[in-house]
């Protein structure tokens, strides 16, 4: 079995960069946490670090120790997760800059890196990480004593922009912060999108270096080619794929491709997402196995070598909308198997 072919464009992900950096008012950051939504940190970390980007996002200090690897001891690299118990040596010998997120991390900072860079986080009403109003208060003056590199928090609905949450939190960070005149962050990828007063001094943008909404003017960064292992003729009445729930409305040629659910293409997908031969699509009939998907390619003057999921004519969006999910979660599933190829005219 073949391997299937999954490409990533370095390029599309820098000019993706590029692209919202013009869009703000202040310095743009990079996050590139979870492998970079599972495209590489190391490698697209170095192309954003050549395309001009100076400091990055991870959620966790293991993943700051790829990035500080790859883009060397001159960017800042920002940890959301924070100090957390066990990190302190990372976080020093790494050059990290944990975002603390509750008293007790901020007080094991200062404890055990009194002199070591560190931010804040602020809860303005997600209810995930950060600090609330009244813990902010009761920390505030000794943080800001201490000098943090940046004091940010995470907007909750920035993907609808009539959402009035969207206002609700600007206001509440606004207070929280009210007479800070350190740097602040509030915008990743729909923040920014969102009007300028929710870009501060530094935005965070993550899905839409990738490609992905809300930042629908983004350039296409993946290509995923499946290879066709065999093709068979079905007859009106038979039955593709496990548990039956595909039937053969007419004489019909099936293909069948080597990826499933094992490789991140989600079980969801099954009678409902398309495969692409150049321009023309290819319904995906029956179940998605866990190493195998089963293709409609009827309609096909010649079946090729391989069909494509992802690439210009489907974006990682469509593919979730079709199993009812979000591109993140696309992105980040894609897995091992896949024989990765990078383009870059740097490479």
């Amino acid at each position: 079995m073949t391997a299937a072919r999954l490409t990533i464009d370095l390029d599309a992900i820098a000019a993706n960069w590029q692209r919202l950096s013009r869009l703000c008012r202040s310095e743009t950051g990079a996050t590139v946490k979870a492998d970079a939504y599972g495209l590489g940190a190391a490698r697209v970390a170095r192309r954003l670090a050549d395309a001009g980007a100076r400091t990055f996002f991870v959620a966790l200090a293991e993943e700051g120790a790829v990035i500080r690897q790859a883009v060397g001891s001159g960017p800042r690299i920002f940890v959301y997760s924070g100090h957390m118990a066990g990190d302190t040596q990372t976080l020093r010998n790494l050059d990290l800059i944990p975002l603390v997120n509750s008293a007790d991390q901020l007080v094991r900072h200062l404890e055990s890196l009194p002199r070591h860079p560190f931010g804040v986080q602020l809860d303005s009403g997600m209810n995930r990480l950060g600090m609330e109003a009244a813990e902010w208060a009761a920390v505030r003056d000794l943080a800001v004593a201490a000098d943090p590199k940046l004091v940010m928090s995470h907007l909750a609905c920035a993907d609808d922009p009539e959402h009035l949450f969207n206002a609700q939190q600007m206001d509440n960070f606004l207070d929280m912060t009210a007479g800070y005149a350190g740097d602040r962050s509030l915008a990743a990828t729909g923040g920014i999108l969102l009007s300028p007063e929710y870009h501060f001094d530094i935005s965070r943008p993550g899905i839409g270096l990738y490609g992905g909404a809300p930042f629908d003017d983004a350039t296409p960064v993946v290509t995923l080619s499946l290879p066709v292992i065999q093709t068979r003729e079905v007859e009106a009445g038979e039955v593709v794929g496990y548990g039956c729930t595909w039937v053969a409305e007419r004489p019909s040629r099936i293909a069948t491709v080597a990826a499933g659910y094992a490789d991140g293409l989600l079980r969801a997908l099954s009678n409902r997402v398309m495969l692409y031969a150049g321009e023309t699509a290819c319904p995906v009939v029956g179940r998605v196995s866990m190493d195998l998907i089963t293709v409609d390619v009827t309609d096909l003057e010649v079946v090729p070598e391989e069909l494509e999921i992802l690439g210009a004519p489907q974006g990682i969006d469509m593919v979730a909308d079709a199993a009812e999910t979000i591109g993140y979660e696309i992105l980040t599933s894609l897995g091992g198997r896949y024989k990765r190829r990078y383009q870059s005219r740097l490479a």
